[in-house]
């Protein structure tokens, strides 16, 4: 089955990072992926997003660009202004409430608020909110289990010199993720 998402917001907010990571953990859970960045020349602050389009069943992946989303990650109002018309019926919006006010979007889609912030401090990681963001997804969607996750964001930040954050991004995964039925 193909799945298309985006993860959007301003620069800064860790949405290239989030969707590298969901990219990812599809890709080591098996997974055919794509993922497609795009953000403004002010980087900070500005507007930042990418398409991930993740198919389990050897389902050849014929363009990075999505038409239609089934889970769409909106870290700002902006953000998710721009694409909440591209959701599919029945698809999912997570709506980063710490900066978003909560209100009606649409009636045929999942919407899902969820305060970042909140749950980055819970995790005793403040720059750990889009982590906290995608244990909420995994956890709603059942893109990828949690535990293939966590090996994956581990083994990419360990890659990457930065597996002194790994705890903190463990623990950031696992509250989002059991912080939502």
């Amino acid at each position: 089955m193909l799945t298309q998402m985006v993860c959007a917001g301003f620069g800064g907010q860790g949405i290239l990072t989030t969707g590298i990571l969901i990219a990812n953990g599809a890709f080591n859970s098996g997974k055919r992926i794509t993922w497609y960045p795009s953000y403004g020349s002010e980087m900070r602050g500005g507007t930042a997003n990418c398409t991930i389009k993740m198919t389990d069943d050897g389902e050849e992946i014929a363009s990075p660009y999505a038409k239609e989303l089934d889970i769409l990650l909106g870290m700002s109002a902006p953000a998710i202004a721009k694409f909440v018309d591209q959701i599919k019926p029945g698809g999912w919006l997570f709506v980063n409430s710490s900066i978003v006010e909560e209100k009606e979007y649409r009636d045929d889609i999942h919407v899902v608020n969820v305060d970042t912030v909140a749950l980055a401090e819970k995790a005793q990681n403040p720059k750990g909110g889009n982590i906290a963001m995608i244990g909420v997804i995994l956890k709603k969607t059942g893109i990828i289990s949690v535990d293939a996750f966590e090996e994956s964001i581990i083994k990419y930040f360990t890659e990457h010199g930065k597996a002194k954050f790994n705890e903190g991004n463990v623990r950031a995964l696992r509250v989002g993720y059991d912080s939502v039925d």
